[in-house]
């Protein structure tokens, strides 16, 4: 089978491998053969895209360990599930394996960083991201897909992530596992049994698309708030973290972190300083992560508008940043 042309290429620090084939092109041109005319016409249109694009995806694996201090120091209260990363790229290194992650559930309190420390991480790997809010599913179909002979009917986010991704090993995060909500027909996490087993996740079927696909090499990261509202099957699929808070230390080299990563991904960034003064820092160490990504945002725009090229304490706006008040007449 032809490689698809024009991919792009990953981080130098853990090259492409090779390729492996997500799925198999000739089951889709007999599945396509086979349709009906009555055949629902997004179905015809997604083979015909399967076969577009081909089966095959970049398959990555470290051939050496990738540097990761930066991200100890950026993510300072994940260093125990950054160590277990670390280690299991190390098995691969000398090897002709892909990159394999066990499945990691991390626990923690709301804006403490969970899911941008799995954005992160899928940026060290270089092998796509896909993100799957469970708070607003009440049906098992957003992940697995719904039977195309049902009106609006489309595949779900897994199978979306590898079709429309380029890579066979991407991450995959489950935010707010806790929070998925059944209607009573549907299991918002029924699919997770079968993704999170490498056997079977080998010959998963999305339900609209009907064609089996490889998913076992998706890095898959859930968050949550709860453990104790998750399936038990489920949690030992997993392996689970507690992430606490970081502590003083630790939220000042946050937001030292966020400012820089703001600050180098705007245009407008180069009229401040590569870094913030101690007291800004001090000021915004008092939030969550989660507050402070939207308390340096808004620094920025304050120090602006008042003609500063440097950020003042005044500019964090704790209240803004942190918990909005009530507004009332």
């Amino acid at each position: 089978m032809a490689a698809r042309a024009s991919l792009p290429v990953p981080s130098a620090s853990i090259p492409v491998a090779g390729f492996k084939d997500v799925y198999e092109v000739t089951a889709v041109e007999k599945a396509l053969q086979e349709l009906p005319q009555s055949a629902s016409e997004a179905l015809r249109s997604l083979y015909e895209k399967m076969l577009r694009v081909g089966g095959q995806r970049f398959a990555v694996k470290p051939s050496g360990l990738p540097q990761m201090q930066a991200l100890f120091e950026e993510l300072p209260n994940f260093g125990e599930v950054l160590e277990y990363i670390r280690r299991q790229l190390a098995l691969c290194v000398d090897s002709n394996d892909d990159i394999e992650i066990p499945p990691i559930l991390l626990l923690g309190d709301p804006g403490i960083g969970k899911t941008h420390f799995a954005r992160r991480v899928s940026q060290l790997l270089g092998t796509g991201y896909g993100f799957v809010p469970m708070s607003s599913l009440t049906a098992g179909w957003v992940l697995s897909g719904a039977s195309s002979q049902w009106k609006n009917a489309k595949p779900g986010k897994v199978f979306e992530t590898f079709l429309n991704g380029e890579y066979a090993n991407p991450v995959l995060v489950v935010d707010e596992l806790d929070k998925a909500s059944a209607d009573g027909q549907y299991d918002p996490l029924g699919a997770l049994y079968e993704l999170l087993e490498t056997q079977t996740a080998m010959h998963f079927v999305d339900e609209f698309a009907e064609i089996p696909i490889n998913a076992s090499g998706a890095v898959w990261f859930a968050t949550a708030n709860d453990a104790a509202r998750i399936p038990e099957p489920l949690l030992n699929r997993m392996n689970v973290y507690e992430i606490e808070p970081p502590d003083a230390a630790g939220s000042a080299r946050i937001a030292r972190s966020l400012y820089r990563e703001i600050r180098e991904s705007h245009d407008w960034g180069k009229h401040f300083p590569e870094a913030p003064s101690g007291s800004v820092v001090e000021k915004l160490a008092l939030l969550t992560p989660r507050e402070m990504r939207r308390a340096v945002q808004a620094a920025f725009g304050n120090a602006k508008v008042a003609g500063r090229e440097a950020l003042q304490p005044e500019d964090v706006d704790v209240q803004r940043g942190g918990r909005k008040s009530r507004i009332g007449f």
